[in-house]
């Protein structure tokens, strides 16, 4: 193991799923590029050094990164209820403006109504809005699913196509809501750049773009293409759980030698495990129907409205 730092966050515990993550011991951060590196990345190091690396530095590092989040999400998934490809389709379009266990808890009505294309398709607009009315811009969405139903009834046969051209052409479906779909309905890898995506690769300094398109294309130049459907659950997972957007708990972090951020949030470990979410937190997740390896507690229903 790498030298200390000297600012290690507390040790690891035994394996409870609803305890806080493991956290390791912090590693020496990477030594700084070399002169002339043709690109280079700058950031603050765990030490408070600055953080400088070649293009080729950041790319491995990168990758590390995604080794070691699959050790701490090896659960990781779409946190979307769904059983076939038009329920998860339908939900990833509620999902825009809100949680994911807001549409958890607004689907089983909707889905039970409204079960196939067909039937969406023919929904009366007030009704679908009313169902949907939790989700947030409940006008908006209705005419998109309502869109896409019959897109689907009039051009593919009640069935959700899948090849990503066929589904942005749909009404309310862009590339962040198709590839959720081509990768966890159809297998076919994608890179999900939501909000906590974007934001997690900037502070990695994987990109500096903010342009959904382009930080899609910056990201799948780093990676396999094989790794692109769990490296967006994973970054997700760990956007939503650990490295909030406001207050990041960069003490409980298990990534945190490897982050150029480092410090912009919580940095004392105990103080960081109380800014835990989810499981990791010990609290529900947001599936009412989790994996079966999820280790946390599945979401409540929704209460009466």
């Amino acid at each position: 193991m790498a030298k200390s730092t000297g600012r290690e966050p507390a040790a690891k515990k035994p394996d409870d799923a609803a305890k806080p993550p493991v956290v390791r011991e912090p590693a020496a951060p990477p030594a700084p590029a070399k002169r002339g590196a043709a690109k280079s990345v700058q950031g603050a190091a765990l030490d408070g050094r600055p953080w400088h690396e070649s293009h080729l530095a950041m790319v491995r590092r990168a990758r590390r990164i995604n080794r070691e989040l699959a050790e701490v999400y090896p659960y990781a998934h779409p946190e979307l209820d769904f059983e076939n490809p038009f329920q998860l389709l339908v939900a990833t379009v509620l999902s825009a403006q809100t949680t994911d266990l807001r549409v958890n808890q607004t689907t089983p009505a909707l889905f039970a109504a409204y079960p196939t294309p067909e039937d969406l398709a023919a929904a009366p607009p007030e009704e679908l809005e009313e169902l949907i009315r939790p989700t947030g811009f409940f006008r908006a969405k209705a005419r998109s699913l309502l869109g896409l139903s019959a897109a689907l009834r009039d051009r593919f046969g009640g069935e959700v196509p899948g090849k990503l051209d066929d589904l942005v052409s749909l009404p309310g479906v862009g590339r962040k809501t198709a590839f959720v779909v081509l990768g966890n309905a159809f297998g076919v890898p994608g890179i999900t750049v939501d909000t906590h995506f974007g934001r997690l690769v900037r502070r990695w300094k994987w990109t500096e773009e903010t342009d959904p398109e382009k930080v899609e294309a910056a990201v799948a130049a780093i990676f396999p293409k094989k790794d692109w459907t769990m490296l967006s659950h994973r970054v997700i997972f760990h956007g939503r759980r650990i490295c909030h957007s406001r207050k990041p708990a960069c003490g409980a972090c298990p990534i945190a030698p490897l982050c150029p951020s480092y410090g912009e949030g919580e940095t004392d470990p105990e103080k960081a495990r109380k800014l835990l979410k989810y499981e990791k937190g010990g609290f529900p997740g947001q599936r009412l129907k989790p994996p079966p390896d999820y280790p946390g507690l599945a979401a409540p229903e929704a209460g009466p409205r």
